[in-house]
């Protein structure tokens, strides 16, 4: 297969594309590299694949919709994984325009590709944010989410509905990927762990919001991106039994669905600072405060339906994966 991988430069993309290079698909990886965050950590990334035999990459924005359309004629892509998108709930209060620009102008943009070149599947990237009040848990892709507590979540559930739209006027296969807080290295530097680690080797205090209480279902890079394959390889098909008198949030009479993909076992704030001490061997100087705003108190995910659709479930420790961070990012800047 032929494959366009957008945010191929980010945290979750990168390793996505190798694993597809590694499996022997040809990838077509698309990035602006904006300065969110370091552009010479997303270089380093791309410096793991760029020179692979089966590696095209181009510097784009999504936003582009000439860009956009010229790429998909230029190149006949066989599935699209889109997981370009500006990152981040706090952000998102701040600069709310950044995130209707590239989440839903380029997503649109997206859909339009893949709509006028017959693209056999489009897996996108979602998040749990989508689930913002929601206080039942395990969170469920068969509850409702209309209470978005960010602009970021809000973008996320629009794409989900975008999605829906074009599958159901164009029989477009889509799937929606609800990610719960990736990590692992190569990782990005606004995430906790990547913060927590560089404030603790600094001997600076980290700030831990909700006083630490808060739970939050941490998922390893690699079992996100054996996720994403997974799902990749079967296009999502439509629920006959769909009833409108009762309508299931997570599926359609179009071929559109949605899944979690996170680790089902949630972990407080504290045990996930206590296995950053442990990795690094020094403790922690904390700032306790209270809950951001935009921010959730807990996410823990339901992936019985990828574990019954896929027959996979995420299963590295965050023991381990945390450990695996650590190593990295300690060679990474050579400490």
């Amino acid at each position: 297969m032929k494959l366009l991988v957008t945010g191929s430069a980010g945290f979750i993309g990168s390793a996505l594309s190798i694993k597809l290079l590694e499996r022997g698909n040809e990838v077509v990886g698309v990035d602006n590299l904006n300065d969110y965050y370091d552009p010479a950590l997303k270089e380093a990334r791309l410096s793991r694949h760029i020179n692979h035999n089966n590696y095209t990459h181009i510097n784009m924005d999504i936003e582009n919709s000439n860009a956009v359309e010229l790429l998909f004629q230029g190149h006949k892509f066989d599935g699209v994984v889109n997981l370009a998108a500006q990152a981040g709930v706090r952000y998102s209060i701040e600069n709310p325009l950044a995130y209707i620009n590239t989440n839903m102008v380029g997503f649109g943009n997206i859909l339009e590709g893949c709509r006028h070149n017959k693209i056999k599947h489009l897996v996108y990237a979602s998040s749990s944010s989508v689930y913002g009040s929601n206080t039942k848990m395990p969170f469920s892709v068969h509850d409702n989410v209309d209470h978005p507590l960010s602009l970021y979540a809000a973008s996320k559930k629009a794409n989900e509905l975008m999605a829906h739209t074009y599958s159901h006027l164009y029989g477009l296969p889509t799937t929606g990927l609800r990610f719960f807080t990736v990590y692992g290295p190569w990782g990005r530097p606004d995430m906790a762990l990547f913060k927590f680690t560089k404030a603790i080797l600094s001997g600076k205090k980290i700030q831990v919001f909700n006083y630490g209480e808060h739970r939050r279902d941490f998922t390893y890079i690699d079992d996100i991106v054996e996720g994403i394959v997974r799902v990749l390889d079967k296009p999502a098909s439509p629920n006959l039994d769909w009833d409108g008198n009762d309508p299931d949030p997570a599926s359609s009479k179009a071929p559109w669905r949605l899944y979690n993909i996170g680790n089902n076992s949630p972990i407080e704030l504290l045990t996930y600072i206590k296995a950053i001490e442990t990795a690094l061997g020094i403790n922690a100087k904390k700032e306790l405060l209270p809950l951001q705003p935009g921010d959730v108190p807990d996410t823990y995910a339901d992936v019985d339906e990828l574990v019954k659709v896929f027959n996979y479930k995420p299963s590295m420790s965050v023991e381990k994966g945390v450990n695996n961070f650590v190593k990295w990012f300690k060679e990474y800047h050579k400490l």
